[in-house]
């Protein structure tokens, strides 16, 4: 890369002519036809990498197994430069997008000439940092979500158990369960403890009991309907952000192709 083109690029901006050419120096370039695959997470970072030509993609893999971009960057953009400073792994893949030129500058380079001239530390610092904030923006207002691990993340102990409760209520193991609690009830007050029942018929003991489960059973009901309504607004929520993002993406999918075809027909 020529000195102007260096200079153009943000992190070495703040350079004069003698040390954008001493840097130059030290780059190498490597050329990437269309789809390959520049670096990938976990691979040593050993070196940053600056655009020359064409345009690279910087994407990671989410805890559901899906690709997400982070950013395409074109001429003059680099990455990399984080995995350089920490010398650890790569935190994302890169894969050019169009055939691509890169300039490569390696660790142990960046590191001499870091020591001639501290200014590009400071500018490569700055990048990083916005960087990082634009990253974070991105996965703060992600929309696709799993609005069952969202709930989950919020239940307290009581909301556990109403569910747990509401849960066991409304299956056949009550229903059976009871039943035979009823006819055992009345079993031993009406035919084993008929001169010492101590609920004898009309079973007011029971029926006292009954009252008062029905009495705490329907707000614990209510409870887990309610938070199983809230569920069902989330996702309805989520499915309205879903809509929207895709109709904004269509919209501007629609907006490139009518551009790419006013380019062709000039």
């Amino acid at each position: 890369m020529d000195v102007a083109k260096l200079r153009s690029v943000p992190i070495f901006s703040s350079l004069d002519s003698k040390a954008t050419a001493q840097l130059g120096e030290y780059l190498t370039i490597h050329d990437y036809p269309k789809s390959a695959r520049i670096c990938r997470i976990g691979d040593p970072g050993d070196a940053m990498y600056v655009i020359d030509v064409g345009k690279v993609e910087i994407s990671i893999t989410d805890a559901d197994g899906a690709n997400l971009t982070l950013a395409e960057l074109e001429a003059g953009d680099f990455f990399g430069e984080m995995a350089m400073l920490d010398g650890q792994g790569r935190s994302a893949n890169a894969t050019a997008v169009e055939n691509s030129r890169l300039a490569k500058l390696t660790r142990e380079d960046f590191l001499t000439f870091m020591q001639s001239d501290p200014r590009v530390t400071l500018e490569l610092l700055t990048a990083l940092t916005n960087r990082l904030r634009r990253t974070d923006e991105l996965l703060r207002h992600r929309v696709s979500r799993n609005v069952n691990q969202e709930e989950a993340a919020r239940l307290t102990v009581a909301d556990r158990a109403a569910d747990r409760i509401a849960e066991f209520g409304g299956s056949w193991k009550f229903i059976i369960a009871f039943l035979a609690f009823l006819l055992l009830w009345t079993a031993l007050n009406t035919w084993i403890f008929i001169t010492h029942a101590f609920d004898p018929p009309p079973y007011l003991l029971l029926s006292t009991a009954l009252n008062m489960l029905a009495a705490l059973q329907a707000p614990i009901i209510m409870m887990s309907q309610n938070r199983q309504a809230h569920k069902d607004r989330l996702r309805a929520n989520l499915d309205y952000q879903v809509n929207l993002k895709n109709e904004l993406l269509l919209s501007d999918i629609l907006r490139r192709l009518d551009e790419l075809k006013r380019k062709s027909r000039d």
